[in-house]
């Protein structure tokens, strides 16, 4: 599963590289901000009552209800899920802008938007004003997933480049902590304003995000690909540390001019045998990241917490746990991916994932049954769902969280290297706007074996990654197709590696 030989450029790791890369990464942390963001704001009563008042019945007059039904509302779900149709519609429109224009000036859009966004969302008097701010937030998030994990991949030097583009996901990490910690004491302020302050404050990572663009460079990739070959050869050497970096170069030049002969770089990631290989992983892969379920816990902690029995605030710092989790975890992912491998960490987290899925399906079904009624949860039960949830949390996150996205990033040529980018996120948004905008009313029908049908598609895809997917550590991504080349099943794909253009 190895990638062969490949050549090993000249350079060593700067303080410029660092820098760069870890202010390019901070792209994750509005990503991160918004998942965690809205869970806590739904399950906010002030907010609820404001918004949507069904729910809000159905949470604390209605005591029949089943627990797991309580949330149950096609325009809750809504309010989650469609910043995430508004991202994939954005992330093909930022593909051809990351293209023309650079993965910076992508970069600076998303800051831009959804800073404009937050204050919509914080400032909302209706249901439509909030919806259309949550639209604004997802052009922002599409235009960062698109552009970032390309940045850093570029930037990275190859041997560099697996725990660089993992810091993408950390600063998600980290937006979701600071989310969590946040929704926790705005939900105690007095006069029920408190969510105005969670939603606003995700201009904040927007910021952030745009005052580091603006003080960024681009990728060298991203300069010889419109023409400015001089200043690239000129970044590369401060970027490299090192005068000879004409090997690495002329590669990317060579990248270049394969790349200008590709006139539709989307019709040919689709319709060219040689792209195969990686159009299913840029497909599977995120359909198969968010099909972990875990967006279960990160968009829905709080509520997911409520609806088993949880007490406001104990649900809310529940989430706020599992947010720590999520972080450190990641930086396992951090410290392995480029010493272990991309396809270990896949393979382990997977079987950690799947286990405990199905301990919390058991303990879960044990507990409520299928009625969902529950008179009280004891503190032991309650301590061990959170820590079963808590290693699971930990498994996607040393695993398929960073590497759902640093492997789509690298294994494309830089001809459809773009689009492909954004074919990922368009498959990543458009699963999890289903995962959003169905949950609740899954959990309200499927009860406890939600986590069960979670857990078989987590099953399934570690299987796929033990046979179909090869290794990617230490491949300057410039060779990248040649671990394709000798790999037992997508070589039949491939054509004469001599050959000069793939077609």
């Amino acid at each position: 599963a190895t990638g062969g030989n490949a050549p090993s450029y000249p350079g060593k790791l700067t303080p410029y590289v660092i820098i760069t890369v870890l202010a390019g990464a901070a792209g994750g942390l509005i990503f991160g901000f918004d998942l965690g963001i809205s869970g806590g704001v739904t399950s906010m009563a002030p907010f609820l009552q404001k918004f949507f008042p069904e729910v809000y019945e159905k949470e604390h007059a209605d005591t029949s209800t089943n627990q797991y039904c309580k949330f149950d509302s096609q325009k809750l779900q809504l309010f989650t899920s469609s910043l995430y149709l508004a991202a994939l519609v954005a992330s093909f429109i930022a593909a051809a802008v990351t293209k023309k224009f650079g993965r910076r000036i992508s970069m600076m859009i998303a800051g831009f938007i959804f800073l404009i966004g937050a204050a919509l969302t914080g400032a909302a008097v209706h249901i439509a004003m909030l919806i259309g701010g949550r639209l604004l937030l997802g052009v922002g998030v599409g235009f960062a997933n698109q552009s970032v994990p390309l940045y850093l991949s570029e930037m990275s030097p190859y041997n560099y480049r697996g725990r660089f583009n993992v810091c993408f996901q950390l600063m998600v990490t980290v937006g979701i902590l600071c989310a969590n910690v946040i929704n926790y004491f705005t939900a105690k302020i007095s006069g029920g304003w408190g969510w105005r302050v969670s939603l606003g404050l995700a201009g904040v990572p927007a910021l952030i995000i745009l005052i580091a663009s603006f003080c960024l460079s681009d990728t060298p990739n991203s300069m010889i690909q419109r023409g400015k070959e001089t200043e690239a050869k000129a970044l590369l050497k401060r970027i490299r540390g090192v005068n000879n970096v004409d090997a690495e170069f002329n590669d990317m030049v060579a990248a270049k001019n394969e790349a200008n002969l590709v006139k539709n770089p989307m019709q040919n990631l689709l319709n060219k045998r040689c792209y195969r290989p990686q159009l299913t992983m840029t497909i599977l892969i995120p359909f198969f990241q968010q099909f972990t379920g875990i967006n279960v816990i990160t968009f829905y902690a709080p509520v997911l917490f409520k609806s088993l029995g949880f007490k406001d605030d104990a649900s809310l710092m529940s989430a706020v746990i599992t947010g720590v989790v999520n972080m450190f975890a990641t930086g396992v992912s951090i410290y392995g991916c480029d010493r272990w491998g991309r396809r270990s960490l896949f393979l382990e987290g997977g079987v950690q994932m799947f286990v405990f899925q199905v301990i919390i399906a058991a303990l879960i079904g044990w507990k409520f049954g299928v009625s969902g009624n529950v008179a009280n949860i004891q503190t032991w039960f309650a301590a061990l769902v959170v820590g079963c949830i808590c290693v699971y949390v930990a498994g996607f996150a040393w695993s398929w969280g960073p590497l759902g996205w640093l492997y789509p990033s690298e294994i494309f040529p830089l001809e459809i290297r773009s689009a492909a980018q954004s074919v990922t996120v368009a498959v990543n948004m458009v699963f999890t706007f289903i995962v959003g905008q169905c949950f609740l009313t899954m959990l309200c029908a499927m009860k406890y074996g939600l986590f069960i049908f979670f857990a078989f598609f987590v099953a399934v895809m570690t299987v796929f990654c033990y046979f179909f997917m090869p290794e990617t550590k230490n491949i300057p991504i410039e060779e990248m197709t040649q671990v394709w080349r000798s790999h037992w099943f997508w070589k039949r794909f491939m054509n004469d590696p001599n050959d000069p253009v793939w077609s």
